[in-house]
């Protein structure tokens, strides 16, 4: 039964990913208002964007709309609006266009952004992969480049079929692994009259190792299978300039490219910086255990915004099971903290970390023992748990449908360029000849 002390409570929650979502479930569940501000009207799955980039999902697998998530909790306000300042003492949000939103609480989970670490060119000449937009831009570039190279093949030796990942981690590897299946499975049977195979794919990383955080067998058996697959792997290298036809990297060697996918690393939104508190690590919003900002009554960061402790008083990694279960936390301390009672400082529950590379090929490290799986076993794994992870069953059905249908028939349905402003390519008049 909802108590007056709830109902009569209001809370802003900044952001409607993993963390802002699941705190404002569990907040009007307790009868608490939640107004909920997110720029965009829609909540993304950005684990499955990479999928999206290649063809392999569609937008309605991976992103779903926030009313929706709401629409029989009358209690949580959903707002389309940029926030671009935060007061933790007033608890007010403001709005680019002015806008303000007040609480007795203020949660801030608005998530993160690229880092691009001051690379030049990076942030003007690269695509990155965390938000949906970001996913449809790079698979409208991809086909666009493969319908430029098979109308002039001239253009090959300009870069047309180079594609450069920038950075080794999860969604690096997850991407050059897609990327590799949709060149030499699929793209074969739609461009007849080109040389396919001509295609490279290179995964660019200071770091020794793909997959860092993972053990050194998954090092090894990743790195296996992307080379299997014909993946470059350029490690111990780093991108020191990206220019609109190609990059150069820090040993002098050049790579003439019009696809360059930055999964180099992230910051916290800008939001973070504008929140009334010096930022932290990365940018981020520092955090007591229970996930209050300190100095700040009533103010919550959570998830990729928060550098937020764990037992060895390290920040826990930007994974989305930690926002997950940051947001019930944050929601749980509220509530408690409404009734009078103590907040509790956050215990994460480690399930493990995995990544998928392709076809019939994963690494998964399940549990806080980190358990090892590779290859089948582990993909059925990564399946089952981003399948578990879609929020609505409605979603659920149709990402399984839509891998069960690609992995049977390698159909990539759709595959269509609907970002025409990022799919262009200004190819220079020498080479953009037709070929006769």
């Amino acid at each position: 039964m909802v108590t007056n002390r709830y109902a009569d409570t209001s809370v802003v929650v900044v952001g409607g990913g993993f963390a802002g979502t699941t705190c404002a479930k569990r907040l009007a569940r307790h009868g608490v208002h939640v107004t909920l501000v997110d720029k965009h009207n829609y909540t993304q799955f950005q684990p499955m964007l990479y999928q999206l980039a290649t063809a392999q999902a569609t937008v309605l697998d991976v992103a779903r709309p926030l009313r929706d998530l709401f629409r029989t909790q009358p209690n949580v306000e959903v707002k389309m609006a940029t926030v671009t300042a935060a007061d933790p003492f007033t608890k007010t949000v403001t709005c680019a266009d002015g806008t303000r939103f007040a609480g007795d609480y203020l949660v801030l989970a608005a998530g993160a952004q690229p880092n691009f670490f001051g690379t030049p060119g990076a942030r003007e000449h690269t695509f990155p992969l965390y938000a949906l937009r970001d996913a449809q831009r790079l698979r409208s570039r991809i086909f666009e480049l493969f319908e430029d190279a098979d109308r002039n093949p001239k253009l090959i030796d300009h870069g047309a079929l180079n594609f450069v990942i920038v950075g080794a981690g999860a969604t690096g590897v997850e991407t050059a692994g897609a990327l590799a299946d949709l060149v030499n499975d699929v793209m074969p049977e739609r461009f007849h009259d080109l040389a396919v195979d001509v295609a490279r794919i290179y995964v660019v990383d200071p770091a020794p190792v793909v997959l860092a955080p993972f053990s050194d067998r998954v090092h090894a058996y990743a790195a296996d299978v992307l080379r299997r697959k014909r993946v470059h792997l350029l490690l111990g290298v780093r991108v020191t300039e990206v220019r609109p036809d190609g990059v150069v990297l820090s040993d002098g060697s050049e790579i003439a490219t019009r696809a360059v996918v930055w999964a180099g690393g992230i910051e916290a939104e800008s939001v973070a910086s504008h929140a009334g508190v010096e930022p932290g690590h990365g940018r981020r919003v520092d955090v007591y255990p229970d996930l209050t900002v300190p100095h700040c009554e009533r103010v919550y960061a959570l998830g990729d915004l928060a550098n937020t402790p764990g037992p060895d008083g390290a920040p826990f990694p930007q994974l989305g099971s930690v926002a997950l279960q940051a947001g019930r936390w944050a929601a749980d301390n509220i509530v408690a903290d409404i009734a009078g009672r103590p907040r509790a400082p956050f215990h994460y529950r480690d399930k493990g970390i995995m990544a998928m590379i392709g076809r019939n090929a994963a690494v998964a490290e399940m549990g806080p023992r980190r358990r090892e799986l590779q290859g089948v076993l582990a993909y059925l794994a990564w399946l089952g748990v981003h399948a578990y992870l879609l929020d609505g069953f409605r979603q659920r059905v149709d990402a399984v449908r839509t891998w069960a249908w690609d992995y049977l028939s390698k159909s990539r349905a759709s595959s269509i360029i609907d970002r025409p402003d990022a799919a262009a390519v200004d190819w220079p008049a020498a080479v953009g000849e037709s070929h006769g």
